[in-house]
């Protein structure tokens, strides 16, 4: 690898997800698809490339609402990508989600042997994400995307999941989530204060400088990988009851409940950061975006305010004294909301399916997701708390530890149960807008 100067971002080729926030509130939906035919499926990502908005026109006319097509390994190979650029991906793309399970924690209720069909079978090759602010915006797109596959029987819907983010902006467990992303240089995206430091575009995109300086090798020929990125897919159960009984059972009332999850989450409901307001909510920090994220850990070294293991903290350790440089870990996530909300007070699994559908952009994914995934949240060596994983979403098995710092002895948690349950999951390859006409046009 060189040290070089990155060339300013193409923003009408990188697909405007990368860089772009969506609307608040929003409805939409995933379409995955297989493609048995690799003409038709070449042909379906040529008309796909004209539906794409890319980050310089994001959300503009003459789109009612917004589209991104990702596809995986085994979709490049369906598409009978030249083995030679086959072969130029990183390593955990082309083994696949399914195949880093046990390193990503995704173990017993999780493996993928139990995985909702057809994740970690082979047989997702695109991904279709549409999303509007309304219902009426949705169904214009809904009937782009199908007009593109008309007339292709080669290319089959294989699942859909329908999704959405409530007013509130808050998720199935009640916590208002999206607040914190990394910044990215040249993307002419506002920082709000407390963002942290703005990160080489080559963190996020493909064919840029990163934060080590270096311009990373990319999948070959350049006109495929430049301009890409890699995305992070996972469907994650939330066993919302579960995580209610167990506040419950270790809390003396209704505030003490409040204050408890505050501390496994390491915000309030509101999204109001503990840093800033250790002992209640604060609904008017937690709406303002130009406070509820304007913060460092540095007044709270020990993690009495917000401890180590924190959702939040772990997530995004900012200036905590941890192992490694936190900058080479960001990731920049677009997760989103499906099922019902279970009704406030209810302690009782109703037998819905709710969670998050994850989704995390990054240009490294081993360096990235993978090792946010393995080492903060289901690791704590990195702050000091040995073999403790996230309360929230560690992959814990009911023998789990949580350690709330607090004078003059600090508490601690037992029994801590898997909360979160991995459904289903994909490592898919996001291209540009010329990497997708360059697909359509291999050839027969």
């Amino acid at each position: 690898m060189t040290t070089v100067e990155g060339p300013p971002l193409q923003l009408d080729d990188i697909q405007g997800i990368v860089l772009r926030t969506r609307p608040s509130p929003y409805v939409g939906t995933y379409i995955l698809l297989r493609v048995d035919d690799r003409r038709a499926g070449r042909d379906l990502m040529g008309r796909l490339a004209g539906l794409v908005d890319s980050a310089a026109n994001w959300w503009q006319p003459p789109l009612p609402a917004l589209l991104n097509v990702a596809v995986t390994y085994r979709g490049l190979e369906a598409l009978q990508v030249p083995q030679a650029s086959l072969n130029s991906f990183p390593e955990e793309f082309r083994q696949g989600m399914a195949a880093r399970a046990e390193f990503l924690g995704d173990t017993g209720e999780s493996a993928p042997a139990h995985w909702e069909p057809p994740f970690g079978t082979g047989r997702v090759h695109i991904v279709l994400s549409l999303i509007a602010a309304d219902q009426e915006s949705l169904a214009v797109v809904l009937e782009r995307a199908r007009q593109a596959r008309m007339q292709l029987p080669g290319v089959q819907v294989v699942y859909r999941q329908d999704l959405y983010q409530l007013a509130s902006g808050r998720t199935s467990f009640g916590y208002k989530d999206g607040i914190s992303n990394p910044a990215v240089e040249g993307s002419g995206a506002d920082n709000p204060p407390g963002g942290g430091p703005v990160l080489k575009a080559g963190e996020f995109v493909l064919g840029y400088p990163d934060q080590t300086g270096n311009l990373p090798p990319i999948p070959e020929p350049e006109v495929l990988g430049r301009n890409g990125t890699f995305v992070v897919w996972r469907k994650l159960h939330t066993r919302v009851a579960a995580f209610r009984r167990y506040l419950h059972d270790n809390a003396g009332s209704p505030e003490e409940e409040s204050l408890l999850a505050a501390k496994i989450v390491g915000r309030w409901p509101s999204g109001a950061p503990l840093i800033l307001a250790p002992e209640h909510d604060d609904p008017d920090l937690g709406a303002d975006e130009q406070r509820n994220n304007d913060f460092v850990y540095a007044s709270d070294p020990r993690g009495v305010v917000c401890p180590h293991g924190a959702h939040a903290r772990r997530a995004n350790p900012r200036d905590s004294e941890i192992i490694g440089d936190v900058d080479l870990h960001r990731l920049i996530r677009r997760s989103t909301s499906y099922g019902p909300p279970l009704p406030a007070g209810t302690l009782d699994d109703d037998g819905a399916d709710r969670g998050i559908v994850f989704i995390a952009v990054n240009a490294h994914l081993d360096r990235q997701f993978e090792f946010v995934k393995s080492q903060w949240f289901n690791d704590g060596n990195f702050t000091g708390l040995d073999v403790e994983k996230d309360l929230l979403t560690g992959d814990n098995d009911g023998s789990g530890i949580f350690t709330i710092p607090q004078r003059p002895v600090r508490r601690r948690l037992h029994g801590v149960e898997r909360f979160v349950t991995t459904r289903g999951g994909e490592y898919l390859f996001l291209p540009s807008l010329s990497a997708l006409r360059w697909m359509a046009d291999l050839g027969s």
